[in-house]
């Protein structure tokens, strides 16, 4: 049984820094054998999109996040992060990693999309981000 499992989430302000993390875990984890994005979700809002990286540790972001997060893998640590740098209160939600067969996500125009969610291997549980102004 895969689990992933998000951290670091936390209350700042805007302008502020967090980097959160996700750990896979499990006997049916192979590292570096999936795509891992993060998406974010706000009540009352869909799930968005915010980046993924490719197993040759390539990423793509959406146009929302770009040149303010990075997202970063390392498979010896079955951990893969993100860093979130000039956070702004739009940036509140509760933050998810997902795993994914290769190819499965993309950037279309300006946003992160997911051929279909049912070809998400794994969803973390989440971890909430506050950014106060």
């Amino acid at each position: 049984q895969v689990q992933l499992v998000e951290s670091g989430g936390d209350s700042v302000q805007s302008g502020g820094s967090l980097t959160l993390g996700c750990v896979a875990s499990g006997s049916g984890w192979v590292a570096g054998s999936y795509w891992m994005a993060w998406f974010r979700q706000d009540p009352g809002k869909g799930r968005e999109g915010i980046g993924f990286t490719r197993r040759d540790s390539s990423t793509e972001y959406a146009d929302s996040v770009k040149g303010r997060f990075t997202i970063s893998q390392d498979n010896a640590k079955n951990t893969v992060y993100l860093q979130m740098n000039s956070l702004e209160p739009e940036d509140t939600a509760m933050y998810y990693c997902a795993a994914a067969a290769p190819g499965y996500f993309a950037k279309i125009q300006e946003r992160i999309v997911v051929a279909s969610p049912q070809l998400i291997n794994y969803w973390g549980q989440g971890t909430q981000v506050t950014v106060s102004s």
